[in-house]
């Protein structure tokens, strides 16, 4: 008797902790999933940004003339490497497997992703004060003032969006990890068994 009581006290802990860790794979899976998808995303936002500035700026600088035409070649020349980050960043992630990572692979590439966006703001604030300095360098005397004006405005332009970009994916991953980590506790402070000889 001692023993069936036995045996089903083990069946039935061995089937709770069976479906707690289907639960927490579950967590894991739609985590990782959702991670790949907001990663998609962005590059998509970033992706649609480049090419609206592109043609935008390609048609209107074939149409302008002073510093606004130099405003609109910038704003095309930049968004070219936005384009290129945008395409390489979504191809990237767009072969990812979110069952294939486990709970250290998709912390690490969260978190990478959060430091990417983080020292990309930091580059950005740069940008915005390299079109601040065009800009001031536009009021010496023999140099293109048109020309640093343009840039030096749409510089500041191109930065703004990237830091606001940057700033409001890093938000939406860093609450998406919030929900990782109170599951992390949920487990950590799970139950436990002790079996005394």
């Amino acid at each position: 008797m001692r023993t069936t009581k036995f045996i089903l006290i083990l069946i039935c802990v061995l089937w709770c902790s069976y479906l707690f860790a289907q639960e927490i794979n579950d967590q894991l899976l739609q985590f990782n999933q959702r991670n790949i998808d907001h990663q998609k995303t962005a590059m998509i936002a970033l992706g649609g940004w480049a090419v609206a500035n592109i043609g935008v700026g390609l048609g209107f600088s074939q149409s302008t003339t002073g510093e606004t035409k130099y405003f609109h070649q910038m704003n095309a020349l930049w968004n070219t490497v936005n384009l290129a980050i945008a395409g390489i960043g979504y191809w990237s992630i767009s072969g990812a497997d979110a069952a294939g990572w486990d709970l250290a692979t998709g912390l690490s590439k969260h978190q990478n992703f959060q430091k990417i966006l983080l020292f990309n703001a930091g580059l950005d604030i740069g940008y915005i004060l390299g079109g601040i300095y065009l800009q001031e360098r536009a009021r010496r005397p023999d140099v293109n003032s048109d020309r640093l004006r343009g840039f030096g405005k749409a510089i500041v332009l191109q930065g703004g969006f990237l830091f606001a970009f940057d700033l409001i994916n890093y938000f939406i991953a860093n609450g998406k990890g919030a929900d990782l980590d109170l599951r992390l506790g949920a487990v950590s402070n799970g139950i436990g068994l002790v079996w005394n000889f």
